[in-house]
């Protein structure tokens, strides 16, 4: 992330100092001729200066690109605009006196033709084609020819199968001697500039001509538009990790939230102290075990027991989850004056430490995983005598624990 926030600081830096200072010719380096290569350096830098026809009403504005080389435009230029080949054409040579006139390309050496020129004491622009001879010949045979400036268009993407976007003009050779500005607009742009002037009724020195102005200054969204686009290519990705982790998150705190116990509910599981032998007291509601019916009651062998085996069947008869005396979370005994809770499984543990477990952990037992949101258990423990069938000896069984199995085991079946 670190490095993200340095690429972007050196992006606007880079934008701020090729907006406001003089293009440096490490910078100049990475422009091109050609708009394969400049793809980057116009998706990076955006348009840098307008192309405006003010003779119409609203004024018909054209982006466009200046040269990295020659002068540079630093106030807006408001000239005529005169296409080179409405008043010259390619010089004759030495193979042939007569030449078909070529197009509006704008490479040297050129003649005048007719006799109609431009007034050189006027501020006009040349409007030139691209194609056929280097960018830095155009400007330099405009410059001789008197022009302030020079519009360059663009090729015909289907002619040359060159894209038709935007690109930085510059010179492989010295250019110190070009004094004039220039600037690069699209091959549609220049096409239908050239039927605005073909269509003008404004003329100087009899040609057809437009007022066009030249202007660094571009609207103020666009300085940071390429920038803005960069900026959220690069976070686009981060915004989507972003919300996919926290939607993550939620999914997990609202699982973690359905595993717990509400809270009102665990503070009203019932609560007792520990006085070292027995129980104090409790508070809360606990559904108590109904007593034994006498229908479980040995009446055969009634006569024949004796008042100290009534005393153990009695003891045999106390629930098993109140000889517990050791806390199963902290893995210690229960001293006197523990509060401890009782959960609807019977089991005890201190009060402090399960309700800290239901509220934020577990809404389950810690011993034997019962949920404790569910209704009490209130089904009747076995009796701890059990029913002696006749002829067999009768022999008392251990009172339940919490480690008794459910299920007895296999040797201990008795018969019928």
């Amino acid at each position: 992330m670190a490095r993200l926030f340095v690429l972007i600081f050196l992006l606007a830096f880079l934008c701020s100092v090729r907006a406001h200072s003089q293009r440096s010719a490490i910078i100049n380096k990475f422009s091109a001729t050609s708009a394969e290569g400049s793809w980057l350096w116009g998706w990076v830098w955006g348009v840098e200066s307008s192309v405006s026809v003010v003779d119409r009403s609203p004024p018909v504005t054209y982006h466009s690109r200046p040269a990295s080389f020659g002068l540079e435009l630093k106030d807006p230029l408001l000239g005529y605009v005169i296409p080179l080949s409405s008043f010259t054409v390619s010089c004759p040579t030495n193979d042939t006196s007569i030449k078909a006139e070529p197009p509006n390309s704008g490479c040297p050496p050129l003649c005048p033709s007719g006799d109609r020129h431009p007034d050189p004491t006027e501020s006009w622009i040349a409007l030139v084609q691209r194609g056929q001879c280097p960018f830095v010949d155009k400007i330099r045979e405009s410059q001789r020819l008197g022009a302030r400036a020079v519009v360059v268009g663009g090729e015909d993407p289907d002619v040359s199968g060159i894209s038709d976007t935007l690109i930085s003009m510059y010179s492989k050779e010295d250019a110190s001697d070009v004094t004039i500005p220039s600037t690069y607009i699209r091959y549609a742009d220049y096409q239908e500039l050239i039927v605005l002037i073909g269509s003008s009724t404004t003329s100087h020195a009899g040609l057809k001509t437009l007022s066009l102005l030249i202007t660094a200054e571009y609207p103020a969204w666009e300085w940071y538009s390429p920038i803005l686009t960069f900026v959220i290519i690069l976070f686009l990705p981060s915004c989507l990790t972003f919300v996919t982790l926290l939607i993550h998150r939620v999914r997990i705190a609202r699982a973690a939230l359905r595993d717990r116990a509400p809270e009102h509910l665990v503070k009203s599981l019932p609560w007792r102290v520990w006085n070292g032998t027995t129980w104090e007291k409790h508070e809360g509601s606990v559904p108590h075990l109904t007593a034994l019916s006498s229908s479980t009651v040995d009446l055969e062998s009634g006569a024949s027991h004796s008042a100290s085996s009534h005393e153990a069947v009695e003891d045999a008869h106390i629930p098993w989850y109140e000889t517990q005396i050791e806390c199963a979370i902290c893995i210690s005994g229960f001293s006197k004056g523990d509060r401890v809770r009782e959960l609807p499984c019977h089991h005890i543990f201190h009060l402090e430490e399960i309700d800290n477990w239901l509220i934020n952990l577990k809404k389950v037992c810690p011993v034997c995983k019962a949920d404790v949101t569910q209704p009490w258990n209130t089904s009747k423990l076995p009796s701890s005598s059990a029913v002696v069938t006749e002829g067999e000896d009768a022999v008392d069984p251990a009172p339940p624990t919490e480690h008794t199995p459910l299920l007895p085991s296999r040797d201990r079946v008795v018969s019928s």
